[in-house]
């Protein structure tokens, strides 16, 4: 088993991918026609988003859409990155939003967090040192 793919669900495939390449720098890997899927290179694990249209075709008993305008879901996603505040104002210029300001824990990693367009949490940090 190996964990392959991550999908968001979002109003706006395409908006997204374009978010996310400008605040993060991936890059778009594959989008279908009907700009309902896609794709981003993202190292080893793919970041990919679909629409809401299509996840009300794949589950019958429906999911909660997430909205920025209320708390996030009790999951994130979590980049890291060695220049932690240039890349965390890099994304907040992109459009993501200050979640919570980078601090550094007790074992010496730096950690902020932001919420993207959709308002899905995304946690910037430095790799932890061992």
């Amino acid at each position: 088993m190996k964990y392959a793919y991550t999908i968001l669900y979002v109003e706006d495939v395409e908006k997204t991918m374009s978010f996310y390449e400008n605040a993060f720098g991936f890059q778009k890997k594959f989008i279908t026609p009907e700009h309902d899927y896609g794709e981003l290179l993202s190292g080893e694990t793919t970041i990919a988003f679909a629409s809401h249209s299509l996840g009300n075709s794949n589950f019958k008993k429906g999911f909660k859409q997430l909205s920025i305008n209320e708390k996030p879901n009790g999951i994130e996603m979590a980049f890291t990155t060695e220049n932690i505040e240039d890349d965390f104002n890099k994304a907040i210029k992109a459009g993501a939003i200050e979640y919570e300001p980078i601090i550094e824990k007790p074992w010496g990693q730096k950690v902020g967090y932001l919420r993207d367009i959709n308002g899905f949490l995304i946690e910037i940090c430095t790799p932890i040192k061992n």
